[in-house]
């Protein structure tokens, strides 16, 4: 398994992200169903204040670049995008890995 971390930061208006939190606890089936097709086993995101940290848990051959554009073909995916961006305050265009900025792991100590 490999695993991504991201990290996004809201636009500034508490009731944007309010309701940015209840779009997550709905979200569409096909955004799910193509996660796993593209091998994402498993996402989380976690907020804190305006800023958002998401955790991807993959396949093992899972190639980040080449699995998010897959990812972004896919049904119902570029629409989603375009309707989460308001609550980012990114433009409705842009693919999730534009957005969304692949963090450096710097300790693990499972490895230590």
């Amino acid at each position: 398994m490999k695993r991504y971390c991201q990290t996004l930061r809201l636009v500034d208006d508490e009731q944007l992200i309010q309701d940015y939190i209840e779009v997550h606890r709905h979200v569409w089936p096909e955004i799910i169903q193509g996660q796993r097709e593209v091998g994402i086993i498993n996402m989380q995101i976690y907020r804190k204040n305006r800023d958002l940290f998401m955790i991807c848990d993959t396949v093992d051959d899972f190639d980040f670049r080449r699995d998010m554009a897959r990812l972004a073909t896919l049904p119902r995916q570029a629409e989603w995008e375009a309707y989460v961006a308001r609550f980012q305050g990114c433009d409705p265009s842009a693919p999730s890995d534009s957005k969304w900025q692949l963090m450096e792991q710097i300790f693990d100590s499972g490895t230590n």
